[in-house]
């Protein structure tokens, strides 16, 4: 493993409650989550900010978006998947299938075609996780259930053809392949990461897997080649508390935007090669 801490993280300066999520949405705006069920929607500039919806009771963890600006927003306390309008408006897209109902909704990521990929995290350390696959309109049945461990952040490959998979526990990310029928294929380890607790992950164009670590406040960068380097180790706890999601953003793709749970907070840093730009599909 190299230790590089290269990146050079800025506080935008915005309050948020517990903020679980970040996205970059379709309308070339930032948006969080919050522990009260809160999304924000925000520019990186941190100059602006708004709550475009509240949903009484909530927590919204992993955020996505389709092409008409509509956010997907997994809520573990109410165990379902909101659809929340630009306008603000809220309905239930998802909450299970008649044999099984969604208990912990952690991440969704879209394919091209619609389909809304949602990991399951279930119980910690009882490897009862699992992943949902959720058809245009809300349909829900379950995908995958060998990426068990604390099933958390996910992530799609440039050619749709695999899904990444973090697992909180034990800790390490998988990937799964998704067949040309559409169902999960054969799951390899991607990367062990022992003693740490990987939560969110996205994708560059260059094929490198960047991680964030819930504990001990690491943002990893894991390339093609199997490298492993430390892009940002904060274990003083002075900036960057408890990493979950992260996205890339910005109009060149060149921010990467990491949550900060525990503090309260959302960073951005600007990266060399430009994130792999989120598929928007057409409900």
């Amino acid at each position: 493993m190299s230790s590089e801490n290269t990146l050079v993280l800025t506080n935008i300066g915005l309050a948020f409650d517990h903020p679980e999520a970040v996205a970059w949405g379709p309308d070339g705006r930032a948006y969080a989550g919050g522990e009260a069920g809160q999304l924000c929607r925000f520019s990186l500039d941190g100059k602006s900010c708004e709550e475009i919806a509240r949903i009484p009771g909530g927590f919204l963890l992993g955020l996505a978006h389709d092409a008409a600006g509509n956010t997907y927003a997994c809520d573990d306390r109410s165990a379902c998947v909101h659809r929340i309008a630009p306008d603000g408006s809220v309905s239930t897209y998802a909450s299970g299938s008649e044999a099984q109902k969604m208990r912990v909704p952690n991440y969704p990521v879209f394919d091209d075609q619609g389909n809304l990929y949602v990991s399951d995290s279930g119980t910690w350390g009882n490897r009862d996780g699992f992943i949902w696959k959720v058809a245009p309109g809300g349909k829900a049945a379950v995908w995958d259930r060998s990426s068990n461990g604390f099933t958390n952040g996910m992530c799609l490959s440039s050619d749709g053809k695999a899904l990444y998979v973090a697992e909180s526990s034990p800790p390490l990310v998988s990937r799964i392949e998704i067949g040309a029928d559409g169902k999960a294929g054969r799951r390899t380890v991607v990367v062990e990461l022992p003693r740490t607790v990987p939560d969110g992950l996205a994708l560059d164009e260059a094929g490198n897997l960047y991680i964030s670590l819930y504990n001990p406040n690491i943002i990893y960068r894991l390339s093609p080649d199997g490298t492993l380097a430390t892009l940002y180790d904060d274990w003083e706890q002075l900036m960057l508390i408890a990493p979950t999601n992260i996205a890339f953003g910005g109009p060149d793709m060149r921010t990467l935007i990491i949550a900060s749970l525990c503090g309260w907070s959302v960073h951005v840093a600007t990266v060399d090669v430009p994130g792999l730009r989120l598929r928007y599909p057409k409900m």
